[in-house]
């Protein structure tokens, strides 16, 4: 009967890490978004099934979905790139920014700055959500990315978010292109590109963060589980393609409705915990 009970449990987590494997894939291609709004809540509770140490779970979460997101991504940025709606000029430019912030989140990741990071995201998403519902043209700093390097530091601190919260950067950096008059489509479509640039240093830094920690789950390497990863890279693979493709079947405002919707619940979702906390 244990082992009924035991096999059962494991086709369910698989199940769910599937699912939650497709859902990050299709939203990465959709969106050009990491999908770790996704996974690391998905993660979290796979590691609370399995009884892991509560003091590692949320490292575990996020380190494992950072591995997951460096296939995913990197399919998605391939995908937006075959149907020419990437900016590389501006990729190239924030490269180096976005990887110093990253590194630096990732030596961060210990600090307990949840209330703060959910603050954070509740402001941006509700502002970037208010401005792609109204869909007015108006709101715009400029008419292109300016020279400034204060445009580099916004970079840095996207890395930073990034790190900390096991996300690709591509909804910060979509904000920032659109609010300099890119169509919403390159603004997708070259955010995609940030993502192995996030997930690549930050699995890194959470493999090193977590060397040699104790009651690490089994297939560990630091805070990254192997076995998790290979359960979801597959189906986040597959999906983001489809994501990417759909992307370019929407006409400008129906992806900016899509999108509006998307942030909007990320706003909720944080709100709530801070109110429910």
């Amino acid at each position: 009967m244990d082992m009924e009970i035991s096999a059962g449990a494991v086709a369910l987590l698989i199940l769910a890490l599937g699912a939650g494997g497709l859902v990050s894939g299709f939203l990465a291609g959709l969106f050009g978004i990491g999908g770790g709004a996704i996974t690391v809540p998905i993660l979290y509770e796979v590691w609370r099934v399995l009884d892991i140490d509560p003091a590692i779970r949320m490292h575990m979460a996020v380190g494992t979905s950072l591995a997951v997101m460096i296939p995913t991504t990197l399919q998605s940025f391939l995908a937006h790139r075959a149907r020419g709606s990437v900016d590389i000029g501006f990729l190239k430019r924030m490269a180096a920014p976005v990887v110093l912030g990253v590194a630096g989140g990732a030596l961060i990741a210990s600090v307990s700055v949840s209330t703060v990071l959910k603050w954070v995201w509740v402001v941006f998403a509700s502002t970037l959500a208010a401005k792609l519902f109204w869909g007015r043209d108006d709101w715009r700093l400029g008419r292109d990315i300016p020279k400034s390097r204060f445009v580099e530091l916004y970079g840095v601190f996207v890395g930073v978010l990034c790190g900390l919260l096991s996300i690709g950067g591509g909804a910060f950096m979509t904000m920032l292109m659109m609010l300099y008059g890119r169509p919403i489509h390159q603004a997708v479509g070259t955010s995609a590109g940030f993502g192995p640039l996030v997930s690549i240093p930050g699995a890194i830094g959470f493999m090193i963060a977590g060397w040699g920690a104790s009651t690490l789950p089994i297939g560990s390497l630091g805070y990254v589980n192997l076995i998790g990863a290979a359960v979801i890279i597959p189906a986040s693979v597959f999906a983001a393609p489809l994501g990417a493709r759909l992307a370019h079947h929407f006409s400008r405002r129906k992806l900016e409705v899509a999108f509006g919707c998307f942030m909007s619940a990320l706003a909720l979702r944080y709100a709530l915990d801070l109110l429910l906390a």
